[in-house]
């Protein structure tokens, strides 16, 4: 598949998925690049925005397995995993797949269920295989991760690790509709007379993994490269930060570019892609100083001063 193609069928997906998921078509650019570069989502954002619906949606369009996950304070790594039973027929003990083992699974309110069962979830989404019982099995691609937190709700949920956010690609947010907007969701639900939406299946699993194979051709000039390593390299030495970003974030920052490149139009990433992506893949990778807690300085705020004053390429390979 070559890269207009990929362009096609990207824009054929973000607009089946807008079907369903009015007006956020720029998220929802940057949820299709996050996948397109082979990575995981992290969804976080108030109750009732479309979380789930986005995931379901997409899962669709790509024509991919769908499977959610509740995640709750009692859920066991073999929830998640499977786990051997009995075959009381064979005498033999099975393996019986769990939930990981989809295309795309929605991990609906990740932070609530406890650190043993997230680490379970780690080594599917960095390694893609899980173990049982000192048993490996691998995860067959496509296996994509998109996760829902609530960022207002702390009693009864566990922290994510650093660890685990590290190997989200993105966090995104959807943000609340417009007057306009939240009247079109209003109108189309009774248009439809019924709760679920019609999507197609733009694409499937073959055409998702030709798609983010052609998206490793895209051109990255040494400067883009160069770029992100800097804004990467800038934040571990901000005053405000504690802790910055790793160089998996500056790998993320050309990944996600390279992809964003894609599903705007173009065979070449510019530093405004990398400006486009800055802030979904680098916020959630920034700690800041324990006592700014109470001040007006965020994450959002330190990336956006690091965007503006961190020198942008000249060139970035513009044809």
């Amino acid at each position: 598949m070559d890269l207009p193609a990929v362009t096609r069928l990207a824009g054929e997906i973000l607009d089946e998925v807008e079907k369903a998921v009015v007006g956020k078509r720029r998220p929802l650019e940057l949820l299709l690049a996050g996948i397109l570069a082979g990575g995981h989502v992290l969804l976080e954002d108030y109750p009732g925005l479309g979380k789930t619906l986005a995931a379901r949606s997409l899962a669709q369009a790509l024509g991919l397995e769908f499977a959610r996950a509740q995640f709750t304070p009692d859920l066991l790594p073999g929830d998640l995993t499977g786990s051997f039973v009995f075959d009381q027929r064979s005498g033999e003990f099975t393996f019986r797949a769990g939930p990981l083992f989809t295309g795309l699974l929605l991990a609906d309110e990740i932070n609530r269920t406890p650190p043993k069962t997230q680490s379970a979830l780690l080594e599917a989404m960095q390694e893609h295989q899980i173990t049982v019982e000192g048993t490996t099995f691998p995860l067959p691609p496509p296996f994509h991760v998109l996760a829902t937190a609530n960022p207002i709700e702390y009693e009864g949920t566990y922290p994510l690790p650093e660890a685990q956010l590290d190997r989200f690609l993105m966090r995104l947010a959807l943000g609340y509709p417009t007057p306009g907007e939240e009247w079109r969701v209003l109108t189309s639900r009774l248009e439809r007379r019924h709760e679920e939406h019609d999507l197609r299946a733009v694409t499937d699993a073959e055409g998702l993994l030709a798609m983010q194979a052609a998206v490793e051709t895209v051109t990255v000039d040494p400067s883009i490269s160069e770029y992100c390593v800097r804004l990467a390299a800038t934040t571990r030495r901000h005053a405000h930060v504690l802790v910055g970003a790793s160089p998996r974030g500056s790998l993320a920052l050309m990944l996600c570019a390279r992809a964003y490149a894609v599903v705007t139009g173009r065979d070449y990433v510019t530093p405004e892609d990398v400006k486009a992506v800055a802030h979904p893949v680098l916020e959630h990778r920034i700690t800041l100083r324990p006592e700014l807690w109470s001040s007006e300085i965020t994450a959002a705020s330190v990336v956006t001063e690091l965007v503006g004053s961190v020198a942008t390429p000249a060139s970035g390979g513009t044809r």
